[in-house]
């Protein structure tokens, strides 16, 4: 449905003959009816490449393919047909303060030229649809920052469109109306068939509603996974920091201080544990102090659900002899863990 290849955006600015890279060749690809998510720290390039895919910034290289047309080649009223495609959502709703709620939601079609007649039938519907039905002559001033977005989600479903971006959609917005808004996508995804770019920051987000997610860091796209695999067993580093700054999973400041790169010849480890599926639930700690005889000293852990998988987290030292503590390794990484060495701590004496 959503298709990028090899899309770049520089900005060129007097005295700058260079250009700032924003955007570096990136290719994805989002399929009809899924919910996909771009994750990034701020300044990353994020809102650059969902803005690239309507061509509200035009890349600098590549191509951006949506429901089969070729976009890049457009301009003029060709373009601004597809985008009537193309629904859009921001993070301040951008109302207009004037109009009330179902004019608000009417503009769009009133400006591809709708009749009046046709533009009643189409809103009343949406408004039913996003919870608003009985708001419809309230103006921006009286409705909360969630009836806001509401208003947003439904002028971008107006017109019809067949994919729709989310550009930092809820992050206005506190957490209870943020899983109000969310559920609401998910409801608009299956009911409509309605495939969703979103862009956030926010990993509470990407593990509530999307399929699939990519991890941007300066300009590039460093990681794609489902979310599933992305939350059980990030692939790159700044994946794994993005987790455990989600989960709030990380050794104490005092034994941050002790780690030691390097095992010595009296330090034990301390890993990082990442169960899964069947695993979360088997007493392999238990078993592993038994047959491969160390003690297990459990810093942090925690049980996380993500959609239709359960994730266990744990921080731990495994105390023994080098030998040992080798074997229990192994151990754990036969039995389809993800196992993470932090680093080793000195033995006490």
């Amino acid at each position: 449905m959503i298709r990028l290849q090899n899309v770049s955006k520089t900005y060129f600015t007097p005295g700058n003959r260079g250009g700032v890279e924003a955007l570096k060749p990136v290719d994805l690809h989002v399929p009809k009816g899924q919910i996909h998510g771009v994750i990034g720290l701020s300044g990353a390039g994020k809102s650059t490449l969902i803005r690239c895919v309507n061509l509200l910034e035009r890349p600098t290289t590549g191509s951006v393919t949506v429901d089969g047309q070729e976009l890049t080649g457009l301009s003029g009223d060709a373009l601004n047909q597809a985008r009537h495609r193309m629904g859009m959502i921001f993070q301040h709703f951008n109302l207009l303060t004037s109009r009330n709620v179902f004019d608000n939601v009417a503009l769009p079609l009133e400006l591809m030229g709708i009749k009046k007649a046709e533009i009643s039938e189409r809103i009343t519907p949406l408004l039913e649809l996003v919870g608003l039905a009985d708001k419809t002559r309230y103006f921006p001033a009286q409705l909360s920052g969630g009836q806001k977005q509401r208003v947003a989600i439904a002028r971008a479903l107006a017109s019809r469109p067949r994919v729709l971006l989310c550009d930092e959609a809820t992050s206005a917005l506190d957490p209870h109306t943020t899983g109000a808004i969310l559920e609401l996508l998910q409801d608009i995804n299956h009911q409509l068939g309605l495939t969703i770019l979103l862009i956030t920051h926010e990993m509470e987000v990407v593990k509530t509603i999307c399929h699939r997610v990519s991890l941007i860091s300066g300009g590039e796209l460093v990681e794609e996974a489902d979310v599933g695999d992305f939350f059980t067993a990030p692939g790159t580093r700044l994946g794994r920091d993005f987790l455990n700054d989600f989960l709030e999973l990380e050794p104490p400041r005092t034994l941050i201080e002790r780690l030691e790169e390097a095992p010595g010849t009296h330090t034990h480890p301390v890993v990082r544990l990442a169960f899964s599926g069947d695993t979360v639930s088997t007493p392999l700690i238990s078993r592993l102090a038994r047959e491969c005889g160390v003690d297990v000293s459990i810093l942090q852990a925690k049980v996380e659900s993500i959609q239709d998988r359960t994730l266990g987290l744990m921080i731990a030292e495994l105390m023994g002899d080098a030998d040992d503590t080798r074997r229990a390794i192994d151990y754990l990484e036969t039995h389809d863990l993800k196992v993470e060495v932090l680093g080793h701590v000195q033995r006490d004496a």
